[in-house]
């Protein structure tokens, strides 16, 4: 199983709103892709910076073959859409890790 992990840090000043947009918009649309099987969202609670919090998705995909495929065919515009709505408050990082 291939874990794709991505961590968002937004501005406390629009969280309410990203963690709908993320949970009503952009998950569906990266499970629509049909390269994951399934996905987790958390809040990091060890994040101590007063003007952001942190968040953590996790997709699920059973072959880095798949996830190859989400990246080439599916993840630049998802990302782009992210980016422009949220422009300038968020930064964000991607883990890519190999159960074992």
């Amino acid at each position: 199983m291939i874990l794709y992990n991505v961590t968002i840090g937004i501005d406390k000043d629009i969280e309410e709103v990203w963690v709908e947009w993320m949970k009503v918009t952009h998950i569906p649309e990266v499970l629509k892709s049909g390269i994951f099987v399934k996905y987790k969202f958390y809040k990091v609670l060890s994040h101590d910076d007063e003007g952001s919090v942190s968040y953590c998705v996790q997709y699920f995909t059973p072959s880095i073959e798949k996830f190859n495929l989400y990246l080439k065919d599916h993840a630049p515009g998802l990302i782009e859409q992210h980016r422009a709505k949220f422009d300038g408050k968020h930064v964000a990082f991607r883990t890519l890790l190999e159960e074992v």
